[in-house]
């Protein structure tokens, strides 16, 4: 019987040598695969992020229907703002800097094609 656990996100970029260099550099490492228009991050041993030249989607996607966010809440306040430090060296636009939230210290950074990541150290203590 197949899974109906999703395994992969998939994000449609306009550049993908633009994107995959972007997500090389924030995820610490390459592509596990490459195809035309297409390139595939292992996220973790059963999650990928996949990259998907905009022009090659069949059937073709909606101009635009809303914003993605992809979440890194596993990190810690320290992680949190290490990782603000060096994505902000790297000119890696910032959509909200290091703000502490309801449900965590966070920040959000955009990739090239305004894809949101959201780093969070998630609080969990008020959580029922």
């Amino acid at each position: 019987m197949p899974s109906s656990t999703p395994t992969s996100v998939i994000l449609y970029v306009s550049d993908m040598q633009a994107s995959t260099e972007f997500y090389r550099t924030i995820l610490g490492s390459d592509p596990v695969a490459t195809y035309v228009g297409f390139a595939v991050f292992a996220l973790c041993d059963t999650v990928t992020l996949g990259l998907q030249t905009t022009e090659l989607i069949e059937p073709k996607a909606e101009a635009h229907v809303g914003g993605t966010e992809l979440s890194f809440s596993d990190a810690d306040r320290a992680t949190v703002d290490r990782l603000y430090g060096e994505w902000t060296a790297r000119n890696i636009p910032i959509a909200l800097h290091p703000t502490e939230l309801p449900f965590g210290y966070t920040f959000v950074a955009l990739d090239p094609d305004g894809h949101r990541l959201r780093v969070c150290a998630t609080d969990t203590t008020g959580l029922h």
